[in-house]
């Protein structure tokens, strides 16, 4: 590990995340302005991506990554991220929904959630990382816990909303009394009796628990891609800083991209397959992976698309 290259890109996720804060300030988020920023962090990951294979010896001088094989890796990584995180999006807009977040507070929630997510997936990869190093035998608990993630994907809907919101509303309800209405950005608020906290606290304890549950996801599915920490972390940096601007891209059409969930049902089975092969004759090189994840997200976008339209026609008769 090279101490001077986390710090240096320590810096530049703030740098980024200040960008992002700054452009979201007034809570206005039009789709026009949504695409255009998700479209600039997008190249600005191909960019990043370009920089590995230039300079990779510089980021890394000890790896036995080529600048070829860690490039690869973390495109790879980030593309898998990136799919993870649209469903991610998904339970946003349950909670958002459930707790009836208004509109102009919606950026700043999501600005929680993504702050919340990038330290815990730092710590998390950190720990992983760790325990892959000293026992390689969590690599195949890892692999099962990601066949039995996809199994689960594949299996038909649940009430979702309800296990993941439940548990972290009633702590808080418990341990505060809540308004009924919300304080504009404020958490907390007092009243003759005393403190009180807003149901927007209530909501960013929601967001908190659901970043814990997508990193039990995402964290094992990239160390199946690569075990380079620095690539690990790289590639979910890159993919959580674009989740607000693609939340208000695709907000509308959530509900119309059926075959998002059996199409992340396959990649996280692929993903623990490749995992339970690493170090084997078998082993799934990383640009083959990066083919099907490729192949298996533009098909389901796809028949999607296809589906909806199909849908349309029969509803104009």
């Amino acid at each position: 590990m090279h101490v001077t290259t986390y710090a240096y890109f320590g810096l530049l996720t703030l740098l980024m995340l200040a960008l992002d804060v700054w452009q979201t300030r007034n809570g206005n988020v039009t789709i026009k302005k949504a695409a255009i920023w998700s479209l600039f962090w997008v190249l600005l990951a191909l960019v990043f991506f370009i920089s590995l294979y230039e300079f990779w010896p510089v980021f890394e001088p000890d790896s036995a990554y080529s600048a070829h094989d860690a490039a690869t890796a973390f495109l790879t990584g980030y593309l898998l991220e990136k799919s993870l995180s649209v469903d991610n999006l998904f339970v946003f807009a349950l909670i958002f929904g459930r707790f009836a977040v208004p509109q102009e507070l919606r950026p700043r929630v999501l600005l929680w959630g993504v702050i919340g997510a990038l330290v815990l997936r730092a710590v998390m990869i950190a720990i992983g990382a760790e325990l892959l190093e000293a026992f390689h035998w969590v690599l195949y608990l890892f692999a099962f816990f990601l066949i039995w993630t996809g199994y689960q994907l594949s299996k038909p809907e649940s009430d979702e909303e309800e296990e993941v919101n439940s548990f972290p509303e009633r702590m808080v309800r418990k341990l505060f009394r809540v308004t009924e209405d919300y304080q504009g950005t404020k958490l907390f608020t007092r009243d003759n009796l005393g403190l009180m906290v807003t149901p927007l606290l209530v909501v960013v304890a929601v967001i908190a628990m659901t970043d814990v549950l997508f990193a039990l996801d995402s964290i094992p599915a990239i160390f199946a891609v690569t075990q380079e920490p620095f690539l690990v972390l790289t590639a979910n940096v890159f993919a959580l800083l674009g989740l607000r601007s693609l939340y208000f891209v695709l907000e509308g059409m959530l509900d119309k991209f059926v075959y998002l969930r059996p199409a992340l049902a396959f990649i996280m089975i692929f993903i623990g397959i490749k995992m339970l092969l690493i170090g084997t004759p078998w082993a799934i090189p990383t640009m083959v992976s990066l083919l099907v994840l490729l192949t298996t997200m533009t098909v389901a976008v796809i028949a999607s698309i296809m589906k909806e339209k199909k849908l349309k026609k029969l509803d104009a008769k």
